[in-house]
């Protein structure tokens, strides 16, 4: 009974060493916009880490983005939301340090010209000098009726590009203003486009070097509008090209290719290949492309069922950089019967993270009943013990 009491206080004092201070003044300052040059705007006072962005809120308003409710129409799995909105600030960094640069969702290109990019061009049609439809002259993805198209006109002009991000950087310019110095466009492509002709479900794969050459031009299309705008004329910006997976896949997709715009430019250059890839555990790929770390999962698995015989199953998902495995999450479902039972799996589970798995890499592990989380573990590179947390 001395064990357990020592151990359960190890992990309040590793839950209180993790627990950020901070003073909750929050500034006001006032941000500089093509509206208002004295809209007022807060930002937090505190940060959760240093590798974070400080964020702008716009005081006085609900709105966060100017394109809000885009990006989860546009896109179907929820893992792809995830990384491609979290990645591009990550990539970001690159070029607009979270020291000097503050983050605010975009603010320019809302949810109209978002849907007329993101839609098939349409010439406007005109009778006697005179519009009757305007089309949609904006669309990025190729032209087609798909009312009265073919199962072959479908396949050969499909919906590459789905959805589209905006991200705002903005730095201090005097001891009460900010403005947007910086901005970051993520541009989603499908790998896979569904669609619906003569009565029938089709899907059309989209191989990954065409994703990225259509995603290069449209990058050139984007920045070129953007320009026209006089308050976004000489601000540097960022392109990235994500490849979206599958709506039912366990896995996100990832960025093929990052490229810049200095300010006043018109083209992006300087495109940058990305080598970046979420691996399922277990799967075969983990296991023909990174059999050493599958082999560790594997281990980890016959562990956890040594100890809980009954457990559900067990995911995790590998990060890799350059082929590098930078961080794997680890979900284990597991029906318990009372809480003494998630303590003393939360904690073999903990020993087990210290022991088995490197430090090199971030480990996070979730450990879930059937209807919510019981406990989180997470250890980051070079720590020498785990942050645990239990859920009451």
């Amino acid at each position: 009974m001395s064990k357990l009491h020592a151990l359960l206080l190890a992990m309040v004092l590793i839950v209180s060493a993790c627990t950020p201070v901070y003073d909750n003044t929050d500034e006001v300052v006032r941000e500089t916009t093509e509206e208002d040059n004295g809209q007022s705007a807060i930002i937090p006072n505190y940060n959760v880490t240093d590798d974070n962005y400080r964020m702008i809120l716009t005081e006085g308003s609900s709105k966060i983005s100017a394109a809000r409710g885009v990006t989860t129409n546009q896109m179907g799995n929820r893992l792809d939301i995830a990384e491609f909105e979290g990645g591009l600030q990550r990539h970001s960094k690159e070029f607009f340090s979270t020291e000097d640069y503050y983050f605010q969702p975009g603010q320019y290109l809302d949810d109209s010209i978002l849907y007329s990019w993101l839609g098939r061009y349409e010439e406007p049609t005109t009778t006697d000098e005179e519009t009757t439809d305007p089309g949609n002259p904006e669309g990025l993805n190729p032209a087609l009726d798909e009312e009265s198209a073919s199962e072959e006109e479908f396949r050969e002009s499909p919906r590459y590009i789905s959805n589209i991000v905006e991200q705002n950087y903005l730095v201090r310019k005097d001891d009460d203003v900010v403005e947007v110095s910086g901005m970051t466009i993520g541009i989603s492509m499908r790998s896979a486009y569904e669609f619906e002709a003569e009565g029938r479900n089709y899907s059309e794969d989209i191989p990954t070097s065409e994703s990225l050459s259509r995603g290069q031009e449209y990058a050139d299309t984007i920045l070129k509008r953007i320009r026209e705008r006089e308050e976004l004329q000489d601000i540097p910006i960022v392109f990235a090209i994500y490849e979206e997976e599958d709506d039912n896949s366990e896995t996100p997709g990832n960025f093929l290719s990052k490229g810049y715009a200095e300010g006043s430019d018109n083209s992006v250059g300087g495109w940058d290949e990305i080598n970046e890839d979420y691996v399922l555990f277990p799967s075969s790929e983990a296991e023909e492309e990174h059999f050493d770390d599958s082999e560790i999962f594997s281990d980890f698995r016959t562990e956890v069922s040594d100890y809980f015989p009954n457990f559900v199953g067990m995911i995790a998902n590998g990060f890799y950089v350059d082929d590098e495995l930078q961080d794997v999450k680890i979900d284990i479902p597991i029906q318990f019967d009372s809480q003494t039972e998630v303590t003393g799996f939360t904690q073999y589970i903990y020993s087990l993270v210290n022991e088995m798995f490197e430090d090199h890499y971030s480990i996070e592990v979730k450990i879930n009943s059937m209807d919510q989380q019981e406990s989180l573990i997470v250890k980051k590179p070079g720590q020498d013990e785990p942050f645990i947390h239990i859920y009451e």
